[in-house]
């Protein structure tokens, strides 16, 4: 009776694991990539890549003063409107540039479309009137010294030129996770192949860690979640693992 019993709370168990399985599989292969998650992500990264090459301007124009006293100015402009000017800055390039190079459906389909439209937007005169704005506000208030804020000002291109290298760096950079993500989304299905969990594990982590970096795309990023959700379920079965028939949809998709 007692063996009944446990038989009957393993079958139970087996069949509320399968069902779990099935809906994540469900909402992986339902899943998609949204022109609000695209936006989101960008304003974020941005935002921070533009924040970044601020700083490294700042140091440039005023040469003479102590790191202490270029992070006090820097806190001075973000009191003063810089971080949601440069936010308001990033989300107008994204929306222009989109217009400007015809998107339709919201989304971008890939990186070389994200790097036309923010160049398209003019997210740098966005920028160079956000910094002029911000410097009056803190000039009038006497927040800044108007020979600081003469400085600033004389200096702007050299932080507008800060903001297109970081920004063309940024974009480098993410070609390069991209390609990388591609390159361990292929030596992940090898060892699927062979049913190396090992080597499994090895490449999922390596994709985990680039796809935290870049903007998504249906491409490239869907197959990588798709992996996710798959790997984590094989991991689960171990090395001899059998597949549900939704579990080899989901393998057919990544093919």
């Amino acid at each position: 009776m007692k063996i009944d019993i446990e038989e009957n709370a393993l079958d139970k168990n087996k069949n509320q694991n399968q069902v779990e399985n099935k809906n994540e599989i469900k909402n992986i292969l339902e899943k998609e990539v949204t022109a609000e998650s695209q936006n989101s992500f960008l304003e974020s990264v941005l935002g921070k890549t533009i924040n970044t090459a601020v700083d490294i301007g700042l140091r440039s124009v005023l040469p003479d003063m102590i790191e202490d006293q270029v992070v006090g100015i820097k806190n001075v402009l973000l009191k003063n409107g810089l971080k949601e000017g440069i936010n308001v800055a990033v989300k107008s390039a994204i929306d222009l540039g989109k217009s400007t190079i015809g998107i339709v459906t919201g989304k971008f389909e890939d990186l070389s479309q994200v790097h036309t439209a923010i160049k398209k937007g003019g997210i740098l005169d966005s920028v160079s009137k956000v910094m002029d704005t911000v410097l009056k506000s803190a000039t009038q208030n006497e927040m800044i010294s108007k020979s600081t804020s003469k400085l600033i000002k004389k200096g702007k291109n050299v932080i507008l030129d800060a903001v297109t290298n970081n920004l063309e760096e940024k974009y480098l950079e993410d070609v390069q996770s991209l390609e990388k993500i591609s390159k361990y989304i292929s030596n992940w299905k090898s060892f699927y192949n062979i049913r190396d969990l090992e080597g499994m594990e090895k490449e999922y982590n390596k994709i985990k860690q680039q796809i935290k970096t870049v903007v998504a795309f249906e491409s490239t990023i869907s197959a990588a979640r798709k992996i996710e959700t798959l790997h984590n379920l094989l991991k689960n079965k171990g090395v001899e693992y059998e597949l549900s028939e939704e579990e080899k949809e989901l393998i057919n998709v990544l093919n």
